[in-house]
């Protein structure tokens, strides 16, 4: 069992900055692919980026260039650097964890506004 917290969300103006954590308890972090996800009202869920256990990582086209995901295995947590934010960036941002089928955990969500 992996339970999963997100922080760093909030509000910020165009062509500014946030930093998304998300803490994961529980055991065999680093064997977990480690995704961030969102969720913008009136639209579905979208993988932003994700970042595997071996380290491979990938982003959706939307955000390439401008959002960084890592994770430090140390400290069970896995980072979203958000820079460059644009309106259409709002949404809740949501923390996954997945190995395996079985193995698929999410976190409870925190908002980003991106608003002047």
């Amino acid at each position: 069992q992996v339970q999963l917290v997100e922080s760093g969300g909030g509000s910020v103006q165009p062509g500014g900055s946030l930093r998304l954590s998300c803490a994961a308890t529980g055991n065999s972090f680093s064997v977990y692919d480690m995704n961030w996800y969102r969720q913008a009202p009136g639209k579905q869920r979208e993988l932003v980026a994700g970042i595997t256990w071996t380290r491979n990582i990938n982003y959706v086209d939307a955000v390439k260039g401008r959002f960084a995901i890592s994770r430090d295995n140390t400290k069970n947590v896995v980072y979203l650097q958000m820079n460059s934010l644009k309106p259409e960036d709002t949404a809740v941002y949501y923390c996954n964890a997945k190995s395996g089928p079985m193995r698929d955990y999410w976190g409870q969500g925190t908002q980003v506004t991106v608003s002047s």
